[in-house]
């Protein structure tokens, strides 16, 4: 380990700790009986406490004047008291909630929980005091979750693109900021706090994605999650399963029948006994696609297993399974798309992914006002594409002939550590935080030959295509080590400071052979070169940020960060073996830096919000061009780092609550509206490829709109949404979208497109009805044009959907 590291280690963690005034307490039923594990959570000093066995408690760190001082606990009435420094011992009763309450009630009482759909300045060993962050209540949301549809799901997330499909929501493929959403890649992607994408550094896209039905909340941190995350430009995405039933047993099952023979079933099974807890599901899904060739069926089970040794110290286990097929019907022309979006001339494209995720989590909470965490993760998974891989999209495929298969294999496991340290100093609370992840991954990709069948083959056909023209064999070894650390510095009773820093050790290689072989129309060879080769590359360096929060007698916080920012070259920009493509040599990490400026709050107790300005700024951003080939004297996509580039723009979240503020006195009546509105610019500062300068980045519409409204009464609920995104550009040379191209469909403009959305539900006991329509004004558009699978092409977005869900709760 370096000087600079150990440095910057001493300068973080000296700091004394001082007296601080503290608080005695105890929680109880309505019964008289002590509460165990309640968590307390003083807004004013940010700091999280919890009740031991007998419901006893000592809040520290009290800042001066009020506190205002929030008891949580699941099943429970929220309550929330203020204290000061003159208050000697506390005693708090909480009421439980009672079985019957009507949704809306339930509802009210979450939005107490997520007042401001924020992540607090300090959840467990993390820090977020100063970034931009978001956080979805799942339960607050009504939404066709069976399908996970992200427009509906992601509608109060800012400034968020989208990649829609209409495979049952198998993928989730979010982006934003002139990102790529293919696949949400440039997100480091989590489950309960660890990674589950395919690799974090050399193939950082998430092939699985947790059931919303399974979600307690998402939450989301933008490009200054880059110190406690590492390489990403996006942020970071964490999808937290819900928590354990306070019963011995809990059983949920939901059955969902939608257009195009969609059918889904989510069923789970939790319960708590003494210190042991579980949760668990399963979900099932089936359908037909709204277009020939696009059937898929997949199943997925997850298990939690948590025990409390004491109030202080606990272990969980997860694991995650997941395994699908799919038809896939390819890709169209924008002539195809004109003539009719329904089409498919693809009816042997199959693709198979199976996931198998492991993670073992421990957590200790020290009496000295501290919290450690060490997380053990791992993923052994595979995905199989394979189907007729013409660039030429209006060329049907031809039975009988070979079809390209790409085989890939993820087998990888990590550890993170973390240490946080509330302390005192000058009077002020602050708050440490130091960790450390260390990152292996063994992966390996095969690209060759098909069967000639139309089944879902995926069994290499080499004996049947000996000279296919392009096939290769690799093995990509990574490894990462880095150490990570933050500081929330109060210099007032108002105003932080949260300095961070991260550093990276990370080896990349790519170890095998690719193969080309050009025939003649006879079949004869007329080339045929084999290149063995031995990619490594490794490097080590820094990145730093800080944060500023200012947060005001009003409930307002005015905040501010900026951090480095590190994309490492991932295992497709290394090597491809497409004999329309090339890669440079000499291709290079990308790297840059983020930064916010924002206010966000509650006024008048019933307008919520968050506004803010953003820059991007993305230097060496790897993307493609169009280049005459050297070595194969024909045009080709050439990849590389093809500039720099700024993206920049203002977002906004306004949250009225409407009931809140005509209709106070109706504890049974909810309605709200919101606003989600970013306006987005960018431009390529430099380049030396040949007319890219000046130009716009890919992804990025101007203009990204989405507005709604939700009503409740009682136990029915309802919401109504439209969405608006400009046009887009999907390649760096700003190709305009040729209306009579009908040849590729990979090149061109993502026209503008607007979306409205209904879905509503019924609960009435232990039954709940849910239906809706997703697209009710029967729109086509396009959300993608893909360079390769799910096309190459044009992929069409669902028309009108219809869909109905049937819940019981046992």
């Amino acid at each position: 380990m370096t000087s600079k590291v150990f440095s910057i280690l001493i300068l973080l963690f000296s700091i004394s700790t001082l007296a601080q005034k503290s608080v005695k307490g105890i929680i109880k039923d309505t019964n008289q009986k002590g509460l165990e594990n309640v968590e307390i959570y003083n807004k004013a000093t940010y700091q999280n406490y919890f009740s031991n066995a007998n419901g006893e408690f000592v809040i520290t760190s009290l800042a001066k004047g009020e506190n205002p001082i929030v008891f949580f606990l699941q099943g429970y009435k929220i309550r929330e008291v203020i204290i000061n420094e003159t208050f000697q011992d506390l005693e708090i009763t909480l009421e439980e909630l009672a079985t019957s309450l009507s949704e809306v009630v339930i509802i009210k009482e979450k939005e107490k929980q997520f007042a401001l759909n924020k992540l607090k300045d300090i959840e467990e060993t993390a820090i977020y005091a100063g970034k931009k962050t978001e956080v979805i209540s799942l339960d607050k949301i009504t939404a066709n979750k069976a399908t996970n549809n992200p427009r509906q799901v992601y509608a109060q997330v800012v400034g968020l693109t989208i990649n829609e499909s209409n495979d049952g929501g198998l993928q989730l493929s979010i982006g934003g900021r002139g990102l790529n959403p293919n696949r949400t890649s440039n997100f480091n992607t989590r489950q309960n706090d660890y990674d589950i994408s395919a690799d974090v550094l050399g193939y950082p896209e998430s092939y699985y994605a947790t059931p919303t039905e399974a979600l307690e909340a998402i939450q989301i941190v933008r490009g200054a999650a880059s110190l406690q995350y590492g390489t990403q430009f996006g942020g970071m995405v964490n999808f937290k399963i819900k928590k354990p039933s306070l019963q011995p047993i809990e059983i949920v099952t939901r059955s969902t029948v939608g257009s195009y023979n969609l059918f889904t079933n989510f069923t789970s099974l939790s319960g708590t006994k003494g210190k042991f807890s579980y949760y668990s599901f399963y979900n099932y899904k089936k359908g037909d696609g709204f277009r020939p060739n696009s059937k898929f069926d997949s199943k997925s089970f997850f298990a939690n297993l948590n025990y409390q040794f004491s109030q202080n110290t606990s272990l969980h286990f997860d694991y995650t399974y997941f395994d699908y097929l799919a038809q896939q019907p390819g890709g169209l022309t924008d002539v195809m798309f004109a003539e009719d979006p329904k089409q498919s001339n693809r009816a042997r494209n199959w693709f198979d992914v199976n996931w198998n995720l492991f993670a073992l989590r421990f957590k200790h909470h020290f009496e000295h006002n501290a919290d450690f965490s060490l997380q053990l993760f791992g993923l052994n998974a595979s995905r199989k594409a394979l189907g007729y891989r013409s660039n030429r999209v209006a060329n049907p495929d031809t039975p009988g002939t070979e079809r390209d298969l790409i085989l890939g294999d993820f087998v990888n496991w990590g550890a993170e550590a973390r240490y946080l340290k509330k302390y005192d100093l000058l009077g002020n609370s602050n708050a440490f935080l130091i960790g450390a992840k260390y990152y292996q991954a063994e992966n390996s990709g095969v690209q060759g030959p098909g069967s000639s069948g139309s089944d879902a083959n995926f069994n290499l056909a080499t004996d049947e295509f000996p000279n296919y023209r392009s096939q290769s064999d690799y093995s990509y070894p990574n490894l990462n080590f880095s150490i990570f650390g933050e500081n929330i510095v109060k210099l007032s009773e108002s105003f932080s400071v949260t300095p961070g820093f991260r550093y990276e050790n990370i080896k990349t290689q790519a170890n095998g052979f690719y193969r080309r072989i050009n025939t003649d129309l006879a079949g004869n060879v007329l080339f045929d070169q084999t290149i063995n080769e031995e990619n490594i590359k490794e490097r080590d360096f820094f990145l730093f940020g800080i944060g500023l929060s200012y947060k005001m007698k009003n409930g307002l916080e005015l905040y501010g960060n900026v951090s480095q920012n590190y994309r490492s070259v991932t295992f497709n920009d290394i090597r491809t073996a497409a004999p329309n493509f090339e890669i440079s040599a000499d291709i290079t990490d990308e790297k840059g830096y983020t930064s916010d400026i924002g206010i966000r709050g509650k006024m008048l107790d019933f307008v919520s919000f968050d506004a803010s300005v953003y820059a991007l700024y993305y230097n060496d951003k790897i993307g493609e061009s169009f280049i005459l080939s050297p070595t194969q004297a024909m045009p080709v996509r050439f990849r590389n780092n093809i500039g720099t580039a700024l993206t920049y723009g203002f977002e906004s979240l306004i949250d009225w609550n409407i009931a809140k503020t005509f209709f106070r006195d109706n504890e049974n009546f909810i309605w709200s509206t919101f606003s989600n509105i970013a306006i987005t610019d960018s431009e390529y500062l430099k380049s030396e490829v040949n007319a890219i300068e000046g130009n716009k980045v890919e992804f990025v519409p101007n203009y990204n709109v989405k507005i709604g409204t939700g009503l409740g009464y009682k136990n029915f609920l309802t919401s109504l949404q439209f969405t608006y995104v400009s046009s887009q550009f999907t390649d760096a040379l700003n190709n305009k979208t040729e209306q009579n191209d009908d040849t590729y469909g990979i090149f061109g403009e993502i026209p503008a497109y607007h979306v409205l959305d209904f879905s509503t539900s019924y609960k009435w006991k232990h039954l709940k009805l849910e239906a809706g329509i997703n697209n009710v004004l029967n729109n086509w558009y396009f959300t993608r044009r893909a360079t390769g699978y799910p096309g190459p092409g044009i992929i069409p977005s669902e028309p009108r959907v219809f869909y109905a869900t049937i819940e019981f709760k046992f």
